[in-house]
């Protein structure tokens, strides 16, 4: 992301101050809530779904997350680096290739 897109989402929080009711366990709760109503674009139909809801839906994930990474100090190159080398080394390209196994099933 972007250097002044997280400044603006910090902004954004800071102007209001909400930033006292961003615990870790409510960052999580809204991460849960805004992917289920993104989940939602798609309750009917895997191929018929409106853009920009999605967009919109999608935003307020990326944005819950930033807070979340923002309030442990995390930082996102980091922990998904650090999550690509575990898939990685449990979902080997030439055991998992094409499947959708799981990977204690490879």
């Amino acid at each position: 992301m972007k250097d002044e897109t997280i400044a603006r989402i910090r902004k954004f929080s800071e102007d209001r101050d909400w930033d006292q009711f961003h615990t870790p366990s409510n960052i999580a709760k809204s991460i849960a809530i805004e992917a289920g109503e993104l989940l939602e674009c798609f309750q009917w139909s895997d191929t018929e779904f409106d853009l920009e809801h999605v967009k919109e839906e999608l935003a307020d994930v990326l944005v819950y997350s930033r807070n979340m990474l923002d309030r442990l100090g995390l930082d996102e190159d980091e922990i998904v680096n650090s999550k690509m080398d575990k898939n990685e080394a449990k979902y080997p390209v030439e055991k998992a290739k094409g499947s959708s196994a799981k990977y204690t099933e490879l």
